[in-house]
């Protein structure tokens, strides 16, 4: 049994959210929640809420047990992209770029 979580346009760049995506990739759903509820970055909150509703539908719509789920896939992909522009001296300007990202779990039964 799989189930599939979904977060889109999340105001973060998603090379930050990568590197903690790597950390949890083939962990058990216990072991990674628990890991993300210690996390202090931003990225380590967005992915706590993801597993949060990914524990809670297991829970309530498939009526599954929680510890025999692990974490098959994460990927983070790009999401859009704000063009912004700050000024600088002599009358130049540098282009600032706002990065979005989505954040993908994919949950698998344990084998």
């Amino acid at each position: 049994m799989e189930m599939t979580v979904k977060m889109s346009n999340c105001k973060i760049s998603p090379q930050k959210a990568r590197l903690l995506a790597n950390a949890i990739r083939d962990k058990e759903v216990v072991k990674a929640y628990n890991m993300l509820k210690l996390m202090s970055n931003k990225s380590g909150s967005l992915f706590y809420k993801l597993m949060h509703s990914a524990i809670s539908n297991i829970e309530n719509n498939l009526n599954g047990d929680i510890s025999k789920f692990y974490v098959k896939e994460v990927y983070v992909d790009k999401g859009r992209v704000l063009k912004r522009i700050m000024p600088r001296a002599k009358g130049r300007a540098d282009r600032i770029l706002k990065r979005y990202a989505h954040l993908n779990i994919k949950l698998s039964t344990l084998k």
